[in-house]
């Protein structure tokens, strides 16, 4: 029951997807939720590359085709991400002690730091997947790396990272992935990409390649952080997402099978 609990808190977080929340809300329902997100992020990542296919096929240049993806996978989730991305930039950037670096982070504006960062997630995002999807079943390989990316979270919310702050998302999950589960979450996700680069064509090492560039990009975030901050909050998790999801698409599409 916790597992579809689990399901229902991660749709309801990290989606636009209507869903009634789950009855209660403690740390084996966060696990599963940190753990499935993956899965729940799938509905929106679907529609986005539909919508690519569809423009693609319209003979749309790949740029546009990209920035309709893109814009669909922000509306989708909120843009929360995004804003997470945004937060973190400035928090790591403010020069400021871990107490107001928080502070800066919790404030509803976005500094010229913040803003560069999304800027840049968001073009290279859209460059490559329009370019993706200019392959054949470019669409399906949009849809795992999308749903690949939420796997970052399991790594922000593994066992032995603390919270930042005693309140808020990042201390519900924080350290409630266990290391087995993140790294098995990790692996999973790549090998889904491995299948699909063997359906396509596409040279074996491409997915460890990018699985594991991703990897470092994220613990390295992760780390400073930690180092940072003092701990995760449910800015960093964020902004965990949208380093893996713009690092897996660009090295996806920098390869041509």
């Amino acid at each position: 029951m916790s597992s579809f609990a689990g399901l229902r808190l991660a749709v309801g977080l990290l989606t636009v997807v209507p869903v009634r929340p789950p009855e209660e809300i403690g740390r084996s329902q966060a696990r599963a939720a940190m753990l499935l997100a993956p899965v729940a992020v799938l509905p929106v990542a679907l529609v986005a590359a539909a919508v690519g296919w569809v423009a693609t096929l319209s003979g749309m240049p790949s740029a546009l085709v990209g920035v309709l993806v893109v814009a669909v996978l922000a509306f989708g989730t909120r843009a929360m991400h995004l804003d997470g991305l945004a937060d973190t930039t400035d928090g790591l950037g403010s020069g400021k002690g871990a107490e107001q670096a928080l502070e800066i982070m919790k404030r509803g504006d976005i500094g010229p730091m913040g803003t560069v960062a999304v800027v840049l997630a968001l073009g290279a995002q859209a460059l490559a997947a329009g370019a993706i999807l200019e392959r054949p079943l470019g669409w399906a390989e949009v849809v795992v790396l999308v749903c690949f990316s939420r796997a970052a979270l399991t790594l922000g919310c593994a066992d032995g990272v603390p919270a930042a702050r005693p309140g808020g998302l990042g201390a519900l999950v924080a350290g409630s992935v266990p290391v087995p589960g993140a790294v098995a979450s990790w692996l999973v996700a790549g090998s889904c990409w491995q299948v699909l680069g063997i359906v396509t064509g596409q040279p074996w090492w491409l997915s460890v390649t990018g699985s594991a560039l991703t990897l470092l990009g994220c613990i390295w975030l992760l780390t400073r952080c930690v180092r940072r901050f003092g701990g995760i909050t449910g800015d960093v998790l964020g902004a965990l997402v949208e380093v893996a999801a713009s690092v897996l698409l660009v090295v996806a599409a920098a390869v041509r099978g």
